[in-house]
């Protein structure tokens, strides 16, 4: 059996749905979990869905994940533009990594437009809201 695909998502993403949602749309996290299970069965792949608002958690996940996940889909939210320690954790590892953020970061402050896990992403993908995570899993599934 193939290992699931690991998607992280970072601090205050448990409040999408009523956080900004002219920003980050009107769906609920779980409502995405939902559309990245349904999504993953159509491309046979399975997913292990995580969110934390604690940085180190996250580093134990990445640094976990080199064993049990086939790639990793990372929203890591504001750490994603303020974490080295994420950064190195992906960077220590060998399987696929794709960022996602809901919104164009780069149409956004500058301090949101610079992304320490872009540096080792295989790719990044934002500003589709919750397409972003339908299109980083088929980005996975063809890199696999």
């Amino acid at each position: 059996m193939a290992k699931p695909v690991l998607i992280i998502n970072g601090p205050n993403l448990n409040q999408l749905g009523i956080r900004e949602p002219e920003i980050y749309g009107t769906q609920t996290l779980d409502e995405i979990m939902k559309l990245c299970s349904e999504i993953a069965a159509e491309l046979d792949l399975t997913t292990d869905f995580r969110q934390s608002n604690n940085e180190g958690e996250i580093v134990d996940w990445v640094q976990e994940s080199a064993l049990k996940h086939s790639s990793i889909i990372i929203n890591a939210g504001a750490y994603s533009h303020t974490s080295i320690a994420i950064l190195d954790a992906l960077r220590n590892i060998t399987i696929p990594i794709i960022e996602v953020h809901l919104s164009n970061i780069y149409q956004r402050e500058p301090y949101r437009q610079v992304s320490y896990i872009s540096k080792a992403a295989k790719g990044v993908i934002c500003g589709f809201g919750s397409d972003g995570y339908d299109l980083a899993l088929r980005a996975v599934s063809k890199l696999l």
